[in-house]
């Protein structure tokens, strides 16, 4: 079970399309889902899709 700060809800991980993003302010690449996607490294919210 996945909990997103509110409502519990069951999640499939399988079903989610992640997608590789990067940082413009520190570089660097992760993978991300959602529509507001922010860089785990230092939180900026000004990222690039790169796939």
């Amino acid at each position: 079970m996945c909990s997103g700060g509110g409502m519990a809800m069951d999640v499939e991980l399988d079903e989610i399309k992640f997608k590789r993003y990067k940082c413009k302010d520190c570089d660097s690449t992760f993978k991300g889902a959602g529509k507001k996607t922010i860089c785990p490294s230092c939180g900026c919210e000004d990222v690039e899709l790169i796939e």
